[in-house]
């Protein structure tokens, strides 16, 4: 994918998003069409199971169509607007769920992972290769903390839990490689 069709699709993004704030359903639907299959990746590998995935995607569409009139294309990439959305969906459902704590890795990793394909195809283009670089340019503590809270969606007591380190040091981490990876990413 070459810079110029990746500006592209996030102008057409953000003007979709921004039809939806004026009412306009047949954009929400072209928005649909063009990022469910990523934002069904997201919410499938924070929430592991395809059904509540789903729901998750829906109540995630819901939530857009609702707030689309405070999405600012000066404050970000219209999906990475949409990712947050769909990821504080899945965070909030399985809190609702009271299923706060990650499952045991060793069962975790004895099966499929249903979601490989969808992931796959989320995490093909140059976009990837430019976050997957800039998150090698991290320690690797801080990266592991980052990846922890924004790819498996555990919060941030979870985080420090599963790395024995203290909240406010997860805290920190998490928001310095932010910082980082936005600085990185913008070169």
């Amino acid at each position: 994918m070459n810079p110029r069709s990746d500006d592209g699709t996030q102008a057409r993004e953000a003007g979709l998003i921004e039809a939806v704030a004026a009412g306009d359903r047949s954009s929400l639907r072209q928005l649909y069409d063009a990022a469910a299959p990523q934002l069904l990746a997201v919410a499938l590998r924070i929430v592991q199971d395809r059904s509540h995935a789903e729901d998750v995607l829906q109540a995630s569409f819901l939530a857009i169509w609702r707030h689309a009139g405070r999405f600012d294309r000066q404050r970000g990439a219209p999906r990475a607007w949409l990712v947050r959305i769909v990821r504080n969906q899945a965070i909030d459902s399985l809190r609702r769920r009271g299923r706060e704590t990650a499952l045991d890795p060793a069962f975790d990793e004895t099966r499929p992972d249903p979601g490989a394909d969808l992931e796959r195809l989320a995490m093909a283009g140059e976009d990837a290769r430019a976050l997957r670089r800039c998150l090698d340019e991290l320690e690797a503590r801080p990266r592991e903390s980052l990846l922890l809270a924004y790819w498996q969606g555990l919060t941030y007591e979870a985080v420090a839990t599963q790395m024995a380190t203290p909240v406010g040091t997860v805290k920190s981490w998490i928001r310095r490689s932010l910082a980082r990876l936005r600085d990185c990413l913008e070169r």
